[in-house]
């Protein structure tokens, strides 16, 4: 019954789907192949040569959802998610090279991470499975299921990823500084410095 409370409490925080395309515009069948000589031209410095980034704090992006993917390079582009660097290589990219970075991307296989603070462990694990419901703060397993692995098209998948880039990037939601998620800028005004590293910790050991 409580993991069923934290699933309903999820769904009301939940966005709608992000659609790989804009209204109106015509799907094309992404090129992995080009996809991955424009990684290796473009992406490749920060997030390796198969994007299992080793840089804590780069995201690994290897089996992320290419939905996710192309959303989160158009915002870059655009500026409504901010970041620099990102922004100037992300300028560099049609359409199109997104959708073949993401979809070759997507085929790759993600490497394991492993959690390292065995005194949060327990806390982590309860705020991504069950939320605090006394604060009603949603469980992250609603959008981003038991295991991590996400909900293509809406959510990304997390299992593995360091435990660093979280924290930052919770902590900019909760400060206002990353602004493309309403329902993660809810989520994370309601977390505190020890549970955002916590919850993160637990999200990188996370198969």
């Amino acid at each position: 019954m409580k993991l069923l409370a934290s699933l309903l409490t999820a769904a009301i925080f939940a966005a709608p789907a992000f659609p790989a395309f804009s209204a109106g515009e015509t799907p094309v069948k992404a090129d992995a192949a080009k996809g991955q000589a424009s990684y290796g031209a473009v992406c490749v410095a920060c997030h390796a040569a198969d994007g299992n980034s080793t840089i804590p704090l780069q995201p690994k992006l290897a089996g992320q959802h290419p939905e996710y993917l192309v959303k989160q390079l158009r915002e870059f582009k655009d500026g409504k998610r901010n970041d620099p660097v990102m922004k100037g290589f992300a300028s560099t990219l049609s359409d199109g090279d997104m959708q073949n970075i993401a979809a070759w991307l997507h085929t790759q296989a993600p490497k394991n991470g492993f959690s390292k603070d065995k005194d949060s462990i327990a806390l982590g694990e309860r705020i991504f499975r069950g939320g605090i419901q006394d604060r009603q703060i949603a469980a992250c397993a609603g959008c981003h299921s038991p295991n991590g692995s996400g909900i293509p098209a809406q959510y990304p998948r997390l299992s593995g990823q360091h435990a660093e880039y979280t924290v930052k990037s919770l902590t900019d939601f909760r400060d206002g500084k990353r602004s493309n998620s309403i329902p993660m800028a809810q989520v994370a005004a309601k977390l505190n410095d020890r549970e955002i590293k916590a919850v993160a910790d637990y999200i990188a050991g996370l198969r």
